[in-house]
């Protein structure tokens, strides 16, 4: 039972911590996804400037998550030690100055080497932030504000692409400078200051909150204490990384997160290549153009969280998105679909996967503690973004081999979709041993 006075307490004071933390993470989100994904508007010159073929592209634009996957685990169980104050810093500060030093790009192992390092700089950033998120936010709160941070993603779409195909065009040869060129320094700058800007703004727990009075500290404790209890029910074994290794379902949800990023990523790296050949070759207008999509599933995800949250439903509202997506893509594939109405079928794409994304992660981190959920939760997301790698890598490939149309790609991405809902249903009920209730407990 709830006291009065903390049932009075308790909506301010998530309010509060919500407000102070959310919106922050959330710029820091938009400039990590920008720095990782503006690679895909460099393209445009880069691939003249350089020479680099769509396969070389596709390596290079992939190779980023092989050092991300490689560090992945370790990053995040050194943030659960030290904190997330010191280690997001130093994630932010590194990544920061090598997307700047892809300015120096020269021709293609160059190209590898930096997304290679810049793979290794960022990794444990977004598992880190999910994992920050459960100390601050019990279950119930979870989706919606996973749905909150996780829009600066479809934001850094919104944003992202009018001021990226701005800096290309505009920028174009001051200084002496290409403007893909321009594109790093000024996308990789920012992050390495806000970096600095984390060292002052985060505190690692409620305990170290200033801005939060000592009932507010004491009844978000609290919860997160009772909160822990609950994933860490079935012993002590839950707290270890072994056993987020060897659990099954960590990896059954491995499986449906690479199947869902094989689709963003594909959004992602391709999209200005998809509105080159589709609609217009005017670098500004295809920065203006991508907004559509990222637009929509921005609106969308945070709908589909909310609802999530209030009925406390989690598995369909992870599988119904992917299949709404697999449709769209199938849509988008037919030769007919083509211009505008190819990008009203990736915008409905688009929101399904970020939508998917969005209530994703509240099923994992309902059965995972301590260290195991730092350990299970970069598993997941370290093995999921290894379809950063093979998403781009295959594009190339069947770009090249097809003569640079998109058809099969986007057929490809529809049965990953596909595949995903039917793995999510499996994995949460069954095949696994895991109730889609259980995942919404406490919600």
């Amino acid at each position: 039972m709830h006291s009065p006075s903390s049932s009075a307490v308790e909506p301010a004071a998530y309010r509060k911590a919500a407000w102070h933390l959310v919106p922050f993470l959330f710029f820091c989100y938009i400039l990590a996804y920008l720095d990782r994904v503006n690679v895909g508007f460099a393209k445009l010159q880069m691939s003249r400037d350089l020479g680099l073929s769509d396969i070389a592209y596709g390596t290079g634009a992939g190779i980023f998550f092989i050092g991300y996957l490689l560090f992945e685990v370790p990053s995040n169980i050194i943030l659960s030690r030290v904190g997330a104050r010191i280690w997001i810093a130093r994630i932010m500060i590194t990544w920061g100055i090598i997307a700047s030093l892809q300015i120096f790009v020269a021709g293609e192992h160059a190209f590898y080497l930096l997304r290679f390092l810049l793979g290794v700089a960022e990794a444990g950033f977004f598992p880190g932030i999910i994992l920050y998120l459960t100390i601050w936010f019990p279950s119930k709160y979870r989706a919606r504000m996973v749905a909150w941070f996780m829009t600066a993603v479809a934001i850094a779409g919104v944003v992202g692409g009018p001021v990226s195909g701005a800096i290309l065009k505009v920028m174009d040869g001051f200084g002496g400078l290409q403007g893909w060129q321009w594109l790093f320094v000024l996308e990789g700058l920012p992050s390495a200051a806000m970096g600095v800007a984390v060292l002052f703004y985060l505190d690692d727990s409620p305990r170290d909150a200033s801005w939060l009075d000592t009932e507010e500290k004491e009844l978000l404790l609290r919860r997160a204490t009772l909160d822990e209890e609950r994933r860490l029910q079935g012993g002590s074994a839950s707290r270890t990384a072994g056993y987020a290794m060897k659990n099954p379902k960590v990896w059954g949800f491995s499986g449906v997160y690479f199947l869902v990023v094989m689709g963003l990523y594909g959004i992602s790296f391709w999209l200005p290549q998809i509105i080159r050949d589709t609609i217009t070759t005017d670098e500004r207008a295809i920065g203006w153009i991508s907004v559509i999509p990222w637009f929509t599933a921005a609106v969308v995800m945070v709908l589909n969280g909310v609802h999530s949250d209030r009925t406390g439903e989690r598995r369909w509202h992870v599988a119904a998105p992917c299949l709404a997506a697999a449709a769209a893509f199938a849509l988008s594939a037919m030769p007919q679909v083509g211009g505008w109405y190819g990008i009203a079928a990736l915008s409905v794409a688009t929101a399904g996967i970020m939508s998917a994304l969005s209530c994703f992660w509240s099923l994992p981190s309902s059965m995972l503690g301590g260290t195991a959920a730092a350990a299970g939760i970069a598993v997941i997301n370290s093995f999921g973004n290894i379809a950063g790698y093979v998403s781009p890598e295959l594009v190339g490939r069947i770009r090249e081999s097809a003569g640079e149309r998109m058809e099969l790609v986007l057929a490809m991405f529809s049965l990953c979709l596909l595949f995903a809902a039917l793995s999510t249903l499996a994995v949460t009920r069954g095949a696994f041993g895991f109730s889609g209730e259980a995942a919404g407990e406490g919600a």
